[in-house]
């Protein structure tokens, strides 16, 4: 039995090596990479839907529909109507995409219209203004307006009480209703790369009015609504409103939709979908999307190991979100029986694992330390990528730093492969120039005062191979005298800590790389807002988030990070926000204030025998929303 494992799994790793890269030839539609036609720009006049819907009462599918419906192409040929799929919660994401005003392209290079028809950046940049499709429909059958739009805007981002801090990327901001259909976006300074967050984060950008209203206290008594709240569980309307959004409880069901799917019920264990009947995309033939009828999503909670065996032996009809590389040669073995495929994407982090010290951490003698380059640089030249890539990642990944994707227009190798040289011996030099010693014999290195030197990294081992990666780290460190103890916290202590400061070093995944967000948010390079995945500056991201009332104030080449941050979100010359991301990513190229280890990396995308027009290969990340740009509204169950 032994023997057969073995012999399968080199099997299962030999088929991995030998497999094209990820977007290598990728064959996908030339219409994925356009602003989407619209049946009337093709000719289309002859609607269908699926029959599950012919016996609902609902009027017809042509009055369902906006009056000039979006057509999407799918990726090999035209599905069937019907089926169940069954997924996990956490694929929910994945396995029906958000809807927008904008989306992105499949190249990640350009954003598209989506709910909107057209938009418009003024001159100036300081108004962006919105042309909705008209005839768009909720879930409910309620038609979608600027209302919506205006609602999310000003009741929520900009409520006081929803929002306590005010985001950067919106401030200086309202917006101005021109009609049912239009609306504008209105800064006091130029703000031209909202449109990036309309594409990329622009769910979060809409809300249905007609519903919500009826728990946010601008529109209800507030204390009924206190005691409705409360009724449902909830400690605030905000709270409930959150939970309402996300699909977090029962009540959810009765939340209307712009995606394809909506929930009909959840329970503790099972989360259900149906199509939603109002969904505004159709395919080439007449047909209104989703294929797929109903879907059934598992809660899984962080059990990752239970969502791979699921996966491998055929149970799920699709599973990415939870999946590691090192899971691989498993799920190929899994494919012997007929009942799975799989399929490596490419995963879009600049790094798996970037490791932050916390140049915050309240014991001075550390951060002092952090500080200089000298220790950074040595911690980095002590990592041996090659080897982590052999054995993570197959040798599939790229050894590199933190920097942004290489599809990106600000993109530069010298970048992404500074200091990852393999160099223990440069690492002990530096290390011997800095004062660090090994006092008392024991192989560790001590402060130049004889103190202990001893560095705590906590970490939440999820979503690519943390865990693995930093074991290797551990001992790379401790070869070169550096004694780093590695503790492992759940997702709230993550949260917790991160944000408090209080972590002397964490990781998280570098993503926010490409052109659709590094430009906007550059959060590895700057310290310009908190967050529970970074750990290593919040203190100065809270003094520029509030001019100075809160946090601490960073050094000088901090500030001007800072300062060059708002100019590449603010300008309106191409060519100078080109030369000040560049700028930024080259500051920290040669400061190493993240340090990176392995990017690029294969992801494995699983889909059942049944599950068609998936892409083969395809890019993996937050950035690109996962599958947005891959349309799994067209994703459809041949039998």
């Amino acid at each position: 039995m032994r023997e057969d494992w073995i012999l399968w799994t080199a099997i299962a790793v030999v088929s991995i090596l030998s497999m094209p890269a990820a977007g290598a030839d990728n064959g996908w539609p030339t219409a994925w990479f356009e602003a989407p036609r619209t049946a009337g720009e093709l000719g289309i006049d002859s609607l269908s839907q699926s029959p599950m819907l012919d016996d609902r009462g609902l009027p017809p599918v042509e009055q369902r529909l906006p009056d000039d419906p979006v057509v999407i192409v799918p990726l090999e040929e035209t599905g069937r109507y019907g089926g169940k799929a069954r997924i996990t919660l956490g694929d929910s994401w994945q396995f029906f995409n958000w809807e927008a005003a904008l989306t992105i392209s499949a190249d990640m290079r350009s954003f598209l219209p989506n709910l909107a028809r057209s938009w418009t950046v003024s001159e100036d940049g300081r108004v962006i203004t919105i042309n909705l499709r008209p005839g768009i429909r909720w879930s409910d059958g309620v038609l979608l307006s600027s209302d919506d739009f205006v609602f999310t805007f000003n009741d929520l981002w900009l409520d006081p009480e929803n929002s306590p801090v005010t985001s950067r990327l919106i401030l200086g901001g309202k917006i101005v209703k021109i009609d049912d259909l239009t609306f504008q976006y209105v800064f006091a300074d130029p703000n031209p790369l909202f449109v990036n967050l309309i594409a990329q984060y622009g769910n979060f950008l809409v809300d249905p009015k007609h519903y919500f209203r009826n728990y946010h206290p601008a529109y209800v008594d507030r204390d009924d609504l206190n005691e409705r709240v409360s009724e449902m569980g909830f400690i605030s309307w905000m709270a409930a409103i959150d939970a309402l959004r996300n699909a977090r409880v029962e009540e959810s069901a009765d939340t209307p939709t712009l995606r394809a799917f909506r929930v009909v019920s959840r329970t503790p264990i099972m989360m259900r979908y149906e199509r939603n009947p109002y969904y505004f995309k159709i395919d080439p033939a007449g047909q209104q999307l989703p294929y797929i009828d109903t879907i059934e999503a598992e809660v899984i909670v962080d059990n990752a190991e239970l969502v791979t065996a699921m996966v491998a032996t055929g149970q799920l009809d699709f599973a990415a979100y939870a999946l590691k590389t090192q899971d691989i040669p498993l799920l190929k073995l899994g494919e012997r029986n007929g009942a799975i495929k799989v399929y490596i994407w490419t995963r879009l982090h600049a790094s798996d694992v970037a490791i932050q010290p916390n140049y915050n951490y309240a014991d001075q003698q550390l951060r002092d330390l952090y500080w200089d380059v000298r220790f950074r640089h040595a911690l980095s030249y002590a990592i041996n990528r090659p080897e982590m890539n052999e054995i993570i990642y197959f040798g599939r990944g790229v050894p590199r730093q933190v920097t942004v994707h290489p599809s990106s227009t600000f993109y530069d190798p010298e970048f992404a492969f500074a200091h990852t040289e393999f160099n223990p011996e440069r690492s002990r030099a530096l290390f011997d120039q800095i004062g660090l010693k090994d006092v008392d014999g024991d192989g560790m290195r001590e402060y130049p005062d004889g103190s202990p030197l001893i560095i705590t990294l906590e970490f939440l081992d999820f979503e690519t191979p943390k865990g693995i990666s930093m074991e290797l780290v551990a001992n790379y460190w401790r070869d070169v005298g550096i004694d780093l103890r590695l503790k492992l916290v759940n997702r709230s202590l993550q949260s917790a800590r991160a944000q408090a400061g209080a972590m002397q070093m964490t990781v998280w995944h570098a993503d926010r790389v490409t052109d659709i967000l590094f430009p906007l948010i550059p959060d590895w390079w700057v310290p310009r807002s908190t967050g529970w995945d970074r750990g290593m500056w919040n203190d100065w991201a809270r003094y520029y988030q509030t001019d100075g009332r809160l946090g601490e104030e960073p050094p000088a080449i901090m500030k001007q990070l800072q300062m060059w941050t708002d100019e590449m979100r603010m300008t309106m010359n191409d060519q100078r926000r080109l030369e000040v991301g560049k700028k930024i990513l080259r500051v920290g190229a040669d400061n190493l204030w993240v340090i990176g280890t392995v990017g690029l990396a294969p992801h494995p995308v699983v889909v059942s025998k049944r599950l068609q027009n998936v892409p083969t290969n395809g890019i993996w990340g937050w950035d690109n929303r996962w599958t947005l740009s891959y349309h799994p509204a067209t994703w459809y169950l041949s039998e």
